[in-house]
C-alpha cells in the first residue's frame, strides 16, 4: 500500500512538472502585436526570472527574423508561491532597429 502511494505521488509530481513548463510560443494578438506567455516549474517562492528571460529571447528571435527589434507593450509577472507557478506574459511588437 505504501509503495502504491509513493508511485501515485511520483506520477503526480511528474505530471505537474510537465504541465508547469507550459508556453504559448509567439501568438499574434492583433495587427503587428504578439504575445508570449510562459509558466515555470520553479519550486518555492520568488520572481519568474528564468521564464522572463526565455520569453524575451523568444521574442527577440522572432523579431530578428524580420531584421527588427522587440518593443515591449506590456509585461505581467506572477511570482511563484504555494501551489502557484511563476509566470510571465509578454505583449510586444517588432519595430525597426535603432541606428
Amino acid at each position: 500500500m505504501a509503495g502504491m502511494k509513493k508511485r501515485a505521488w511520483a506520477s503526480l509530481v511528474a505530471v505537474a512538472a510537465l504541465v508547469g513548463c507550459a508556453s504559448t510560443g509567439v501568438v499574434q494578438t492583433g495587427q503587428d502585436t504578439y504575445l508570449i506567455a510562459k509558466k515555470s516549474p520553479q519550486v518555492g517562492f520568488g520572481p519568474p526570472i528564468g521564464v522572463k528571460g526565455e520569453a524575451y529571447s523568444e521574442a527577440n528571435e522572432f523579431c530578428a527574423k524580420e531584421g527588427k527589434a522587440v518593443e515591449t507593450l506590456k509585461l505581467e509577472q506572477t511570482n511563484s508561491g504555494f501551489a502557484r507557478a511563476a509566470a510571465v506574459s509578454l505583449e510586444f511588437r517588432c519595430v525597426p532597429k535603432s541606428p
